[in-house]
């Protein structure tokens, strides 16, 4: 399916807000996890603005699919499309890692529209897993999705949670991995080679999808694959890149948890058309 006139413009421009909503709270709070966040960007907001079935006004709405954020230092991605889809006030971005804020470091339940905490990488596909047998047995029709790191796929219990979840069939579930090729300060092909990485999600019973985590129509394309897949769960290995959007974080690992300075803030936002502080 291909996504055109307004609806695409849409899904842009909601990306481009969720960056910009990434940069300032970030800057803000001189603290958090600006370059996976950016690098997973277009994938939320084709989620969250296309793909998914979910009612801000109803977080704990029985019916609604789930997004369960596994590499949860990604966080502030998170909260931004969650607050420009109207999970709560975008003006509650500024409190981000806050003593008492509901938009801590890592993804939390307290916070409005999420479904699991996080911290400790490899966790989320399990806890996924776990979300879809649930929903299966209940007889309900909703979709889980899993967005991994790369460099979490070195965890042992990612693969664990694979070959559990083919073995069940659980075709209500999709893995997707923000393939940004960073993680922390260096390639992830320096700490721990991935590769073949698409041959071994094939490998556990997985119907894989190798996509631009970047394109809207590809994305979409594979949302849709996916949902018509059945009797096995789907992987989407989402090319991206890590800092996706603002030139001189592209590709650099030295913003993998670094914020911008005030002079990188304006010079990011003036990129993505906003020079809002």
């Amino acid at each position: 399916m291909t996504v055109e006139g307004s609806s695409l413009l849409e899904i842009k421009d909601l990306a481009r807000r969720v960056r910009i909503d990434v940069l300032n709270m970030v800057a803000k709070a001189n603290s958090g996890h600006p370059g996976g966040s950016l690098s997973e960007t277009d994938i939320l907001a084709v989620l969250y603005g296309k793909v998914m079935k979910h009612d801000p006004s109803k977080p704990n709405w029985v019916d609604r699919d789930r997004f369960i954020l596994s590499k949860a230092h990604a966080c502030p991605g998170l909260y931004a499309v969650l607050a420009e889809t109207g999970y709560f006030e975008i003006q509650e971005l500024d409190t981000f890692r806050q003593i008492d804020s509901r938009i801590q470091g890592h993804a939390h339940i307290k916070t409005p529209g999420v479904e699991m905490s996080g911290g400790s990488l490899g966790q989320g596909l399990s806890f996924g897993l776990g979300v879809s047998l649930a929903v299966r047995l209940n007889g309900r029709k909703s979709r889980t999705y899993v967005l991994l790191g790369d460099g979490e796929c070195d965890e042992g219990q990612i693969w664990e949670a694979a070959m559990s979840a083919s073995h069940h069939g659980v075709d209500n579930l999709v893995a997707i991995v923000d393939r940004n090729r960073i993680q922390n300060d260096r390639w992830t092909y320096e700490v721990m080679s991935l590769e073949p990485f698409v041959d071994k999600w094939k490998s556990f019973g997985w119907h894989v999808l190798e996509i631009d985590g970047h394109s809207i129509d590809e994305l979409i394309d594979a949302f849709e694959t996916a949902e018509k897949t059945k009797g096995r769960p789907s992987a989407i290995i989402a090319n991206t890149l890590k800092g996706k959007g603002v030139s001189f974080m592209e590709n650099n690992a030295d913003f993998h948890g670094k914020a911008p300075s005030p002079d990188e803030l304006l010079k990011a936002l003036k990129e993505l058309g906003s020079e809002d502080m």
